[in-house]
């Protein structure tokens, strides 16, 4: 994986490469983002599996995701770690991460299947002979997609909460 932090107008706000790839491998979920046909930006929500420089999802095997990414596959996809709202200092502290890529469909039944015990093994690890059975059974119903990574950027915010009052 390329991480490049040198686009990021805050150099002060950087992710180390370090925490950045943890988050990305770690992060409950992220935004998958797209360009739709008619040029407006299309996002949505999903969980995901990473390994290596690619990064796995699985979804119906039809839809306006899938639409889209039959005339553009170029993406980015951004993961958002622990936040912190600190109100009376109006910020917020957080980290985050984006990769962006290119996504593949139609991969080859065996790498499907490995990117669905990838998911599994990160969601649920305890219940993995299961969601294989799982997996199979639904298996006919199940598109991945693979985005392959070209680059990784990484931000983050620390602050020091000071007591209310002491701006």
């Amino acid at each position: 994986m390329k991480y490049n932090n040198n686009s990021i107008r805050r150099q002060d706000r950087l992710l180390s490469e370090a925490e950045g790839i943890t988050l990305l491998k770690e992060g409950e979920y992220g935004f998958l983002s797209m360009v739709s046909e008619n040029n407006s930006g299309y996002g949505i929500p999903l969980s995901y599996a990473v390994e290596e420089d690619k990064i796995y999802f699985h979804c119906a095997p039809e839809g306006e995701k899938l639409r889209i990414l039959q005339k553009n596959n170029q993406v980015s996809f951004c993961v958002v770690g622990h936040t912190q709202v600190i109100s009376h200092q109006f910020t917020t502290a957080y980290q985050s991460v984006i990769a962006r890529g290119t996504i593949t469909v139609g991969l080859s039944d065996e790498e499907k299947m490995h990117a669905l015990e990838l998911i599994l093994d990160k969601y649920s690890p305890d219940d993995k002979v299961v969601g294989l059975k799982y997996a199979e059974k639904s298996f006919p119903r199940t598109e991945i997609l693979r985005m392959d990574i070209i680059e990784i950027s990484g931000k983050c915010k620390r602050v020091i909460a000071k007591q209310k009052g002491n701006v």
